[in-house]
């Protein structure tokens, strides 16, 4: 029970830190989210472990949890991190964290395809949900990649011109690239969203989670897949949920409440 409450409270105290506290220096944040790394590996060891010997299923099932927890063990680092800078001098003051912060998102989705990919194959019930699911989650996964390089590697050089000469104008190309990975973002968020549903509805014909929870996660994946096509200049309220879902970490809470009910799953398998 203690391993579980921790995983779920995962997402909700690196949220809050992150949003609630300025960035602070990396030789004190690291120390903590290497030491948050093992209390989770050590918690995902209790969750997993069975009574029995392994099965290939629950092997299978295992592995395919632990990749889906994995993005959210990656991004707890950005508790310490902060928010992205809002100005341009200071993000190429940090633009090296900058760059870690977004190879860490591209590396977190990565390891969600290959957790997902795992449980699609393995899943007992549920296929055809599954697939479409990860159907739309291969889709998203490529723009996901250009748009954290896009933030991570374009920007900063982007960035650097601009600072070389502050009276210069932006150039027209420079809208239209933003303008361009602005729909980038709403269709690869919106994808995720949509992808989540249909696992949640795969998960729930394979016995992994109870009707309500598969109701709770499509609820959630619909408002996350409309709320991110809102446009910025809509009343506050709903301009700044549509922030919130955006934000590229958010889509994967759902893949990673996942990842813990596989794991649970995995344990019952494996007795």
């Amino acid at each position: 029970m203690l391993a579980l409450t921790y995983l779920y409270l995962v997402p909700i105290v690196v949220a809050g830190i992150g949003f609630g506290i300025k960035s602070v220096h990396y030789k004190t944040y690291v120390p903590l989210w290497l030491i948050h790394v093992c209390l989770t590996s050590l918690a995902v060891t209790s969750l997993g472990r069975g009574k029995g010997p392994l099965t290939p299923e629950s092997r299978a099932l295992r592995f395919a949890g632990v990749f889906l927890l994995i993005p959210w063990v990656l991004f707890s680092i950005f508790a310490g991190m902060g928010p992205p800078p809002a100005r341009p001098e200071a993000w190429l003051a940090s633009v090296t964290e900058q760059q870690l912060r977004y190879s860490i998102l591209i590396l977190g989705g990565l390891s969600g395809l290959l957790g997902f990919s795992i449980l699609r194959m393995n899943l007992k019930g549920g296929r055809l949900f599954a697939s479409m699911g990860f159907t739309l989650f291969s889709v998203a996964l490529p723009l996901f990649v250009l748009n954290m390089a896009y933030w991570g590697y374009y920007l900063p050089e982007a960035f650097r011109s601009f600072l070389t000469d502050a009276t210069a104008r932006r150039p027209d190309w420079y809208l239209a690239v933003r303008s361009l990975f602005y729909v980038i973002s709403c269709i690869e968020v919106s994808l995720f969203y949509l992808s989540a549903i249909f696992f949640a509805e795969g998960l729930k014909e394979a016995k992994v989670v109870s009707n309500s929870s598969c109701r709770w996660y499509q609820i959630f994946g619909i408002l996350g897949a409309v709320l991110v096509l809102v446009p910025p200049s809509w009343p506050d309220l709903f301009s700044t949920l549509s922030y919130f879902v955006a934000i590229p970490a958010i889509p994967f809470v759902m893949p990673y409440l996942m990842g813990i009910q596989v794991l649970k799953m995995s344990r019952n398998a494996g007795d």
